[in-house]
């Protein structure tokens, strides 16, 4: 990874419009501390809600958490209904408050699994906030990215399309009120997208961290915006 100096700072006229994070490492973090790994995963909650805020203070407009895949009901039941108490406080407590931020609000994914309590706060905020301004807001909960495929081209079916443009397409999507990601993050050194926007990320740039999700901070968003702003962003032309 390309290293750049501690006094570089971002340059506040070229920032993505659109970040989107894989958030991942709550577990390595909590082990590294001789911790239950539900104290990772709230730790990644915190986490999350910080990187709004500072996402917030520098002006992104868009910022999406991975947060549940459709893999990740194969996890203990235990971690698994811990993760959705951690996902039910946080729609009942912090995004219940995105309306007074101009925050708009989505939850992408398939909602047919997601415990109904939750589902119905979820529709409820995103109603409220459908037409806020200021930044959207996403959590990616049971989402999966070939399934995110598969559920456009089961609508568009049932929609009776004979052919479909590529704009087209996209408004079928989960993720259809929010632009392609301009950045993709990652976290904890994995270096791989694990069934994340697919089709949404064809001229993503991809960042890769070592550091585990809890410990994402403004230093290390600074550190990943620099980087974006140093690729050469051709989308398959040339740029002399």
């Amino acid at each position: 990874m390309r290293l750049f100096s501690k006094k570089e700072k971002i340059d506040m006229e070229r920032l993505p419009n659109s970040i989107a994070f894989i958030i991942d490492g709550n577990g390595r973090w909590a082990k590294k501390r001789g911790m239950p790994r539900m104290l990772g995963h709230s730790a990644g909650i915190t986490a999350v809600k910080k990187t709004i805020d500072n996402a917030e203070k520098l002006g992104i407009k868009e910022i999406i958490f991975y947060c549940f895949s459709t893999e990740n009901w194969n996890r203990p039941k235990p971690e698994v209904d811990g993760l959705f108490k951690l996902f039910r406080d946080f729609v009942n407590n912090e995004a219940n408050q995105y309306l007074d931020r101009d925050f708009k609000f989505k939850l992408l994914g398939d909602k047919s699994k997601i415990p109904n309590d939750i589902v119905q706060k979820v529709d409820e905020i995103e109603e409220k906030t459908k037409d806020c301004k200021k930044m959207k807001v996403a959590l990616c909960i049971n989402y999966g990215g070939r399934l995110d495929i598969i559920n456009a081209v089961n609508t568009i079916l049932k929609d009776n399309k004979k052919s479909i443009t590529e704009k087209e397409f996209a408004t079928y999507l989960y993720s259809n009120e929010f632009a392609d990601p301009d950045l993709i993050v990652r976290t904890s050194g994995e270096q791989r997208i694990s069934n994340f926007m697919l089709y949404q990320m064809a001229y993503s740039e991809l960042y890769f961290t070592n550091t585990n999700w809890p410990d994402f901070d403004y230093k290390e968003l600074e550190k990943a915006i620099i980087n974006y702003q140093h690729r050469n962003r051709r989308f398959g032309a040339i740029k002399e």
